[in-house]
């Protein structure tokens, strides 16, 4: 059972870093979400590598690991929840069902649900940035931006260790060297839009290096460096 081994404190503590979507302290957490992530819960969730935590200072920084993504969408799919009771947990419940059923009908990954709001900006945002760079009827656009899409595509599967592997943007970029980086940039945005593609920041920052941190995408003023790239 995916569920198994996970306290419904652990479970909760995923999900919340995951609608968080970035480093957050203790405090932001007690004052937005009513939680903590300390003691023996944060020992659990550090020891099997589900979330990373710094100490700054005097107070802890969380924030969910490759790992614990992968984890968190895997229980959910699985429908192999921690036990819930009460109102709470009935609510608690047929959410989680919901979300399961979304991520199966759009076939969209976990962190493409959670990402901000404005990740990709709203339809009317979308529209004026189609309409500033020729509009979806250009032919031209469109066939260009498709091609640099295969040519990420090619260079992707050429590094992948196996399909669905992580790469990083470091070693991908090279091999794009004569494509403008304003349009693998732009390539990069519209292809996370996609089911079959996902684009996550590195989840230990301090170990990137100067050269994988230039070759970041920023999206939803996020920096993402590591892209996956699964079935059709």
């Amino acid at each position: 059972m995916p569920g198994k081994g996970l306290s419904l404190p652990e479970f909760s503590a995923l999900v919340v870093l995951a609608v968080e979507g970035r480093e957050v302290s203790n405090r932001e957490l007690k004052e937005s979400r009513g939680i903590t992530i300390d003691g023996v819960r944060r020992r659990r969730l550090n020891e099997m590598k589900l979330v990373e935590s710094v100490r700054r200072g005097r107070a802890y920084t969380h924030e969910l690991t490759d790992a614990g993504w992968a984890r968190l969408a895997e229980d959910l799919r699985a429908g192999e929840l921690p036990r819930q009771s009460g109102s709470s947990g009935v609510l608690a419940a047929a959410l989680l069902g919901w979300l399961r059923g979304y991520m199966e009908r759009t076939g969209r990954p976990l962190a493409d649900v959670f990402q901000p709001d404005d990740a990709h900006g709203g339809p009317q945002e979308v529209a004026a940035q189609e309409a500033a760079h020729g509009g979806p009827q250009d032919a031209a656009a469109q066939e260009a931006a498709s091609g640099v899409e295969a040519r990420i595509r090619d260079a992707y599967a050429r590094l992948a260790a196996r399909p669905g592997a992580w790469v990083s943007l470091a070693a991908l970029r090279p091999l794009l060297a004569d494509v403008p980086r304003a349009d693998v940039d732009g390539a990069l945005v519209r292809m996370e839009r996609l089911s079959d593609v996902n684009l996550v920041p590195e989840s230990n920052q301090k170990t990137l290096t100067p050269r994988e941190r230039e070759a970041a995408v920023t999206i939803g003023e996020q920096a993402k460096h590591l892209l996956w790239i699964g079935p059709r």
